[in-house]
């Protein structure tokens, strides 16, 4: 038995047991820690417009070949609001076939979020076993504070009916939403705080860093919300293959500092990489950034 308030075990010579009580509780917590780092397996997947190109040649052949490179998830863009029903169903056939998940989907400002547009994209997502609506850009080009605050509006009008049909809204930033406006505040700022807490800010993180914002105070100013980020990279400098048409790694993001606060803070459920060109052709492009993002996390 332990002695109490003592280290040592009652009656036993200290030297043939070299472990005190705290030292074995370090030991056995050190133990554990490395095991509760390997159960926070965050799936990776890959935004389609990477692969936009094969995309639009062979869609379910595209689907199951990303899959099979080792990708978990996919995320679908606007084109497939204007697929048939049973073109959807042939999407969820090929993501089934090699185990893939849809966790969201990109869609336009306006159509998959206003109207009968609304029911379209929820009938859809349900079938591609999507959990979020994401508006891809902001409809009408918003240029003020109050047109960001009406942006926000329609979004928090949409989390009503899709949360009703158990699925959530969200909003993927491009550079324009960190640049500041009116006064030294953002668009971001503005979505962040007019919209429900569990609406998902989805942060492309390669365009937070080109207008020069830090992409980890973001996270950490947005607890629980950057459920999903886009893991797209960009390099400064001029060269026919910087800005982004660098790989994954290769450009400027503080990558660990970024995904460690995403998972520490931000509420990450998943990450999408993003490619919108590089030296190699886009399936190519695929594999070497899911090689990179892999060895980059061990």
């Amino acid at each position: 038995m332990w002695q109490d308030g003592c280290d040592t075990v009652v009656g036993m010579n200290p030297a043939a047991f070299p472990l005190s009580r705290r030292g074995f509780l370090a030991t056995a917590a050190a133990a554990v820690a490395p095991l509760a780092l390997a159960a926070k397996n965050i799936p990776v997947g890959l935004e389609l417009y990477s692969v936009r190109d094969e995309l639009a040649k062979d869609m379910p052949g595209t689907v199951r070949a990303v899959g099979k490179m080792g990708y978990q998830v996919v995320e679908f863009f606007g084109p497939y609001v204007q697929w048939t029903p049973e073109t959807v169903k042939e999407a969820r056939r090929a993501m089934d076939d090699v185990g893939l998940k849809c966790n969201s989907t990109h869609n336009s400002g306006g159509g998959s979020f206003t109207g009968d547009g609304i029911n379209k994209a929820i009938d859809y997502n349900k079938t591609l076993g999507s959990k979020y609506i994401v508006m891809a850009s902001a409809p009408g080009r918003p240029q003020s504070l109050d047109d960001w605050k009406k942006v926000a509006d329609i979004l928090t009008a949409a989390c009503e009916k899709f949360r009703a049909a158990g699925l959530r809204a969200g909003y993927h930033n491009h550079q324009a939403e960190f640049r500041p406006i009116d006064g030294g505040k953002r668009a971001v700022d503005i979505l962040a705080a007019n919209t429900p807490k569990d609406f998902m800010m989805q942060f492309d993180v390669g365009t937070c860093v080109e207008v020069g914002q830090d992409p980890v105070a973001w996270i950490n100013a947005n607890p629980g919300r950057i459920n999903s980020l886009h893991l797209k990279d960009w390099g400064a400098g001029t060269g026919p293959d910087r800005g982004y048409r660098v790989l994954f790694g290769e450009g400027d993001v503080p990558w660990q500092k970024v995904l460690d606060a995403a998972e520490k803070t931000g509420g990450a459920a998943y990450y999408l990489i993003e490619q919108e060109g590089s030296r190699y052709p886009s399936m190519e492009t695929a594999e070497k950034c899911l090689a990179a993002f892999k060895k980059m996390r061990g």
